[in-house]
């Protein structure tokens, strides 16, 4: 029978307090499988997280009928037909890459905890 007074009964009534009050942490060891020399390497890496408006439609719709409102303002006859066109195809194009700076100022992310053989 264990004496609740020798060190090793000591050791486990405090690894058990500790580990209750969440002070002692498991630690992450490389995984082995049925071959002792195969490992895995894990990394923590951090991935940005897919927006909502993946293509930037809103900013591309935007930008067009802007560019296409201003377009139409230019010109007469066949010549404003040309510049609503051509504005609308400009201002879609700029309504795309504010949208994706937008995006890509306001992203978040997430961490994934990625693993591979060693050796590789």
């Amino acid at each position: 029978m264990m004496n609740s007074r020798s060190p090793l009964g000591a050791g486990l009534c405090a690894t058990l307090l500790l580990g209750s009050l969440g002070l002692v942490q498991a630690q992450d060891y490389p995984q082995r499988t049925h071959d002792h020399r195969a490992r895995e390497i894990c990394r923590d890496v951090r991935v940005r997280n897919r927006p909502a408006d993946n293509h930037r439609i809103a900013g591309t719709a935007i930008g067009a009928v802007a560019g296409g409102l201003l377009g139409h303002q230019v010109g007469g006859g066949r010549g404003k037909t040309l510049a609503t066109v051509g504005g609308a195809v400009a201002g879609g194009y700029v309504g795309n890459r504010v949208q994706k700076n937008h995006q890509d100022t306001h992203a978040s992310y997430h961490v994934e905890r990625r693993c591979r053989p060693a050796g590789r």
